[in-house]
């Protein structure tokens, strides 16, 4: 059991809630000053939802890298992976996939019947698609003929599905709208995302440039990942403010939002820290440091909207 919790990658976890949290508090402001109400039994399953979809990314990464051998090739700096160390078969990891893409698939419909039936049913099958799209680009990563992460193209994904799906998709089963402004804060997730993926990526460069991995940041280069990385992670907090001040709240007078920019200051702590460093197995603990202080600012913003 031990192995198999291992395998989950529990850190992994507070990174994809941070969109649906996000979404779902922005939805839950905008309701609630239209005097409408807001469903928390949406928010919880949506939450269960991207917690399927992200323990089946990271067994199917698991069983993808483990059979193509690109695991073996790993330092000791990285975290020590089921199939390629025999702690779990590939057989047994496969059949985890199967059987987490199914339960994946039957709690995104539940969701969907939760937030559309019976009212709003083009959006339902819609949103159906868009789940099924979630499981194949779980999958896809490293699973296939031509997985997508071995092409370069897992920060596009990553930050498509981590960020614009998640945070525009959540906010979208509470208002069945759409509303533009509501892709500054989905951009600055996607890219906070996109920013522990280059970091696993450049962790990861020697041992990827062994195995054919041809990741964005193996192409970039360790150098110029880290400028990449860098912008990453500097963006973010300009959208927030952005959006807050969009939204009126700096016209208004209204300032307890920004209680999401206390973050400015760990935030920079981090850049210095992560600039500093020289080779590629040291940046490893900064995954999930940047994964907390990606919920942490989704957390703080719907705080500072919804409870003061």
């Amino acid at each position: 059991m031990l192995d198999w919790i291992k395998a989950a990658r529990l850190r992994t976890l507070p990174l994809s809630m941070s969109g649906i949290i996000m979404g779902s508090f922005i939805a839950r402001w905008r309701i609630l000053e239209n005097g409408g109400t807001w469903d928390w039994k949406i928010f919880a399953m949506a939450i269960l939802v991207t917690l399927l979809y992200q323990i089946l990314s990271n067994f199917a990464n698991d069983y993808g890298d483990g059979i193509k051998g690109t695991d073996k090739l790993r330092g000791n700096e990285a975290e020590q992976r089921a199939v390629a160390s025999g702690k779990i078969s590939a057989k047994q990891m496969r059949n985890a996939v199967i059987l987490f893409a199914i339960l994946s698939l039957i709690a995104t419909v539940a969701l969907l019947y939760l937030a559309f039936y019976p009212d709003f049913m083009k959006e339902f099958w819609t949103f159906v698609g868009l789940g099924i799209a979630c499981i194949l680009a779980a999958i896809g990563y490293t699973v296939g003929k031509k997985p997508y992460g071995y092409l370069g193209l897992g920060d596009i994904f990553v930050f498509v599905f981590f960020g614009l799906v998640s945070v525009c998709g959540s906010y979208f089963l509470f208002t069945k709208t759409f509303d533009w402004d509501i892709l500054i804060p989905a951009t600055a997730v996607g890219m906070l995302s996109t920013a522990v993926l280059n970091l696993n990526n450049m962790r990861d460069i020697e041992s990827d440039e062994l195995s054919g991995k041809k990741t964005l940041a193996l192409r970039l280069g360790f150098k110029y990942a880290m400028v990449y990385e860098i912008v990453l992670l500097m963006l973010p907090l300009i959208l927030i403010l952005t959006f807050l001040g969009v939204n009126g709240f700096i016209k208004d007078g209204k300032y307890y939002p920004f209680i999401v920019m206390i973050l400015l200051f760990p935030m920079t702590a981090l850049r210095r820290k992560i600039m500093a460093v020289k080779e590629p197995r040291e940046l490893d603990p900064f995954l999930k440091q940047v994964g907390i202080l990606t919920l942490m600012m989704a957390v703080l913003l719907a705080f500072g909207l919804n409870y003061f």
